[in-house]
C-alpha cells in the first residue's frame, strides 16, 4: 500500500517501477518538484555484487529495479532489486550464519512490543537480515529523555516511536516490509498484532501490558524473548513448546493482567522487583529503584546496555529460527562482571623442544646392523607398521596391522613400508658382507612376512646405497621454484625400471599446477573426512610426546600462517562446520603450496598384480622401487617428500566410499584425473607420489622406536 509524502506519520517508503505507465508518471512530478534530491545507486551497487566472492546465481535482473521515494527524507534513490540488496547487504555474515541459514530466518514475521528497547532490537534484526518481516508496537513518541538510549535525533522529537524505528530500518532496507501499531498493543489488536509472528519480543514498560503480551503469545503458541538492561538480563519463554507455561516463569503466581490494570506505580513495584529477581539486580539499578518516583521518573538505562540488549536478542532469534536449542530460562550477559574478571592473557610463546639425541653409529655387529637399517625405512605416518626380529641367521619383517591407518587401504601402505625395510635389511647385510636369500610371504589379509637368511656374499650396487640410507629423510621445506633437470628425471627413471618398477612424472608449470589442484583437494578431503582427520592429527607430535614415531611438528616445516591454519584446521568442531557448509577449499593450502614449489611431482609405479596375485607382495617389492628411486633424487641434489592423497592405495571407487563416504565420487573423480595427468598406463599401479624440489636442509629428520632387545638408535 502506497502512504502519500504529505502524510506526517509515513514510514514506508514508495518502490517506484519505471516500467509501470502511473510510476512512472510519479516519477516524473517528482523529479519536477525542485525540493526532491535523486541519487542512483544502481551501477555502484551492481559493482560490489560483481566483487563478491562466490556470488549467488540469482534469478532477477534489471527489471526488478525500483526507484525508492521517502517522503520524510524528501528523496528518492534507484537501487537493484531486492536480490542483489540483499546478496550485497549481507554478505558479511556468511559463515557467521551461512545463505542456507538467511533464507530460513528471512521467511520469520518478528512482533516487537515498545521501541525503546525494542527499537535496537528491531535494527539489529534488520541489520543481520533475519526476518523477513517486522510488526513493530508503540503508542508514545520520542522525547528528547529517551535520546540516551534510543538511537533517534533532534528531527525525530514527537514523533511516535514505532515510525521513528520503521523509518530507520527503510532507510536501510527499503524491501523488508514494516508494520506499525502506533497505538500500541490492547486487548481490541493484541490478536491482530500476535496473528502470523513466529516470535513476539516484548519490550514494553507497562506491567500489565507486558503479562498481556504474555497471557496472548500462550494462546497463539508464539516463542517470547524480553530482555531486561540490567547486567544483561534476558528471558525466554517458549510458550510454543510449552502452551500451559505459566507468564514470567511462574514468580507472579497467579496474578492476570487484568488485576495489574490501575495499579500505581508504588503498588506495581512489589511485582516489578519479583520479576526481575531483586537480589540479583545490579547494585546501581537496585539502589535507583528506591528513588523512583522521588528524584527519578523511572529506572535508568544506558545506551551500551540496549545495544547489548539487541544483540542478545538477535542470538535468541537466530537460535529459535534455525531450531538450535533454547528453552525456557533466564540468563545474564553480564558485561560489568566480565570486565571485574578481566585478565592478561598467557602468550603461547614459542614451544621448548627436548634437545635431539646424539645420533649413535650402526651397530658394528652384522645382524644388529641389518636390524638398524630395516628400522630406517620409511613408512606413513612414520608409523613403522612392522615388527623386527632375528633368530638363527634369518632376519623377519612382520607387517604389524595394528599400526595401520584408515588410507592404508588394504594394508598396502603398510606393505609398501615392509618392502622398503627389506631393501634397506639387504642393503645392510650386502655392505657387511652377509648378504643371503629374501623372501616375501602373504598367508591372508594384513599377514605379510619378508624374511632376509643371513649369509656371505655382498651386492656393490645394494651396498653403494648403504651410506645413503642412513641420511634418506623426508624434506617438507617449501624451496625455491625451479624446474627439474630432464637428465635427472631420465635416470630416476632408469633406476626404477632396474628395479621392476616405473616412474611417471610432470615437470612442467602447467602440469605441477594440475598437480596442486588435484592433491589440494584430495587434502580438503582428508580434513573433513571424521576419522582421517582424526588418524592425521593422532601422527603429529608435539614437545611433549614420544618423537620416536609419528611426525615431529618441526618436519611439517610450517611457516607462521600455517601454524595458524593447522590450530584451526585441527579442531574438530572447525572443520565440522566446513563440512556442513561443503566449504573449507583452503584445507588443501599445505599441500598445494608446497606442490607448487616443486621442481617436479613423481608417481613411483610398478606392474598391476594380476587377479588372483597377492596385492601385499606387489606393494611390498614396489618398495625397493621407492627405495631406489628416493636415494638417487637425494643423490643428484633433489629434495623429497612423499605427498600421499587419500585415494592413492584405492583399487576400486567401493574401496573409497569405505574410506571416506562423503568424498568418495570426488576422490574417485580426482584419481582418475591424476593418473591421466601423469600418463599411469591401467597396467601400472602407483605405490607413492613424491614431491621433487630443491629445497635448503630439513629442520629435522624423524626418529625411530627401539628394537626390541636392541640398543636404541635415533
Amino acid at each position: 500500500m502506497r502512504i502519500e509524502e504529505s502524510a506526517t506519520g509515513a514510514y514506508r517508503p514508495l518502490l517506484l517501477d519505471e516500467s509501470d505507465p502511473a510510476d512512472a508518471v510519479r516519477i516524473s512530478e517528482l523529479r519536477a518538484d525542485g525540493r526532491i534530491e535523486f541519487t542512483d545507486l544502481r551501477d555502484l551497487l551492481r559493482g560490489e555484487f560483481a566483487d563478491l566472492p562466490s556470488p549467488p546465481e540469482l534469478s532477477e535482473g534489471p527489471e526488478a529495479d525500483r526507484w525508492v521515494y521517502y517522503p520524510w527524507r524528501s528523496a528518492v534513490i534507484a537501487l537493484p532489486g531486492a536480490e542483489i540488496m540483499r546478496a550485497v547487504r549481507l554478505d558479511r555474515n556468511r559463515n557467521k550464519i551461512t545463505r542456507a541459514e538467511q533464507e530460513i530466518l528471512a521467511r520469520q514475521t518478528i512482533g516487537i512490543v515498545g521501541q525503546s528497547v525494542g527499537h535496537t532490537i528491531a535494527y539489529t534484526l534488520a541489520m543481520e537480515g533475519i526476518c523477513g518481516r517486522l510488526r513493530l508496537a508503540d503508542f508514545d513518541t520520542v522525547e528528547l529523555t529517551n535520546l540516551n538510549r534510543l538511537p533517534g535525533g533532534l528531527f525525530d522529537l514527537g514523533v511516535n516511536k514505532a515510525v521513528v524505528a520503521a523509518r530507520r530500518i527503510a532507510e536501510l532496507d527499503p524491501y523488508l516490509p514494516v508494520e506499525v501499531f502506533a497505538d500500541g498493543v490492547h486487548d481490541d489488536n493484541m490478536d491482530a498484532f500476535l496473528d502470523g509472528l513466529s516470535i513476539v519480543v516484548e519490550e514494553c514498560d507497562s506491567l500489565d501490558v507486558k503479562l498481556a503480551v504474555r497471557e496472548a503469545a500462550r494462546r497463539h503458541r508464539l516463542p517470547l524473548l524480553m530482555e531486561t538492561s540490567d547486567r544483561g538480563l534476558l528471558d525466554v519463554e517458549r510458550f510454543d513448546l510449552e502452551p500451559d507455561r505459566r507468564p514470567f516463569h511462574g514468580v507472579l503466581g497467579d496474578f492476570g493482567a487484568a488485576q495489574l490494570r490501575g495499579l500505581s506505580p508504588k503498588e506495581k513495584a512489589p511485582f516489578v522487583i519479583r520479576i526481575l529477581d531483586a537480589a540479583r539486580l545490579s547494585d546501581r539499578t537496585a539502589a535507583s529503584m528506591v528513588e523512583i518516583g522521588e528524584t527519578l521518573a523511572s529506572w535508568p538505562q544506558l545506551a551500551g546496555d540496549v545495544q547489548l540488549g539487541g544483540a542478545t536478542v538477535a542470538a535468541a532469534v537466530r537460535r529459535i529460527g534455525l531450531g538450535v536449542k533454547l528453552p525456557s530460562g533466564r540468563t545474564r550477559v553480564d558485561v560489568d562482571r566480565q570486565l571485574d574478571e578481566i585478565a592478561e592473557p598467557v602468550p603461547a610463546g614459542d614451544p621448548v623442544w627436548p634437545p635431539d639425541p646424539v645420533a649413535e653409529p650402526a651397530p658394528a655387529d652384522a645382524a644388529a646392523a641389518v636390524l638398524h637399517y630395516a628400522q630406517l625405512a620409511p613408512s606413513g605416518g612414520n608409523a613403522q607398521p612392522w615388527t623386527l626380529g632375528a633368530d638363527a641367521g634369518t632376519v623377519t619383517i612382520a607387517l604389524d596391522p595394528s599400526r595401520s591407518s584408515a588410507i592404508d587401504i588394504g594394508f598396502r601402505g603398510s606393505a609398501l613400508a615392509v618392502g622398503a625395510a627389506l631393501y634397506n635389511a639387504r642393503v645392510a647385510a650386502a655392505h657387511h658382507g652377509v648378504l643371503g636369500d629374501s623372501e616375501l610371504r602373504a598367508d591372508g589379509p594384513g599377514v605379510l612376512t619378508a624374511t632376509l637368511r643371513l649369509g656371505d656374499s655382498t651386492d656393490s650396487v645394494l651396498a653403494r646405497d648403504y651410506t645413503a640410507l642412513a641420511t634418506r629423510h623426508t624434506n617438507r621445506k617449501l624451496g625455491a621454484v625451479g624446474s627439474a633437470d630432464p637428465a635427472i628425471l631420465a635416470a630416476l627413471a632408469e633406476v626404477a625400471a632396474a628395479a621392476g618398477g616405473g616412474l611417471r612424472h610432470v615437470a612442467t608449470r602447467a602440469g605441477i599446477e594440475s598437480a596442486a589442484d588435484l592433491l589440494g583437494s584430495s587434502d580438503r578431503a582428508r580434513f573433513l573426512t571424521p576419522r582421517i582427520h582424526e588418524e592425521m592429527l593422532a601422527e603429529l607430535r608435539g614437545p611433549a610426546d614420544d618423537l620416536r614415531t609419528g611426525l615431529d611438528m618441526r618436519s611439517m616445516e610450517l611457516g607462521p600462517d600455517e601454524n595458524i591454519a593447522f590450530e584451526v584446521g585441527g579442531r574438530p568442531d572447525v572443520v565440522g562446520l566446513l563440512r556442513d557448509w561443503s566449504a573449507g577449499a583452503g584445507l588443501g593450502a599445505y599441500t598445494s603450496d608446497r606442490v607448487l614449489a616443486s621442481a617436479a611431482i613423481a608417481a613411483v609405479t610398478f606392474p598391476t598384480p594380476a587377479a588372483g596375485t597377492s596385492d601385499l607382495i606387489a606393494y611390498a617389492r614396489a618398495g625397493e622401487v621407492l627405495q631406489r628411486v628416493w636415494i638417487e633424487a637425494e643423490r643428484r641434489g633433489l629434495a623429497v617428500q612423499p605427498v600421499s592423497p587419500v585415494f592413492l592405495f584405492a583399487r576400486q571407487s567401493a574401496e573409497l566410499y569405505a574410506v571416506s563416504p562423503g568424498f568418495a565420487d570426488t576422490l574417485t573423480s580426482l584419481q582418475g584425473s591424476f593418473l591421466d595427468l601423469l600418463g599411469v598406463p591401467e597396467q601400472e599401479t602407483v605405490a607413492l607420489v613424491l614431491r621433487l624440489s630443491h629445497a635448503p636442509k630439513a629442520s629435522v629428520r624423524s626418529r625411530r622406536l627401539p628394537i626390541p632387545g636392541a640398543r636404541a638408535h635415533s
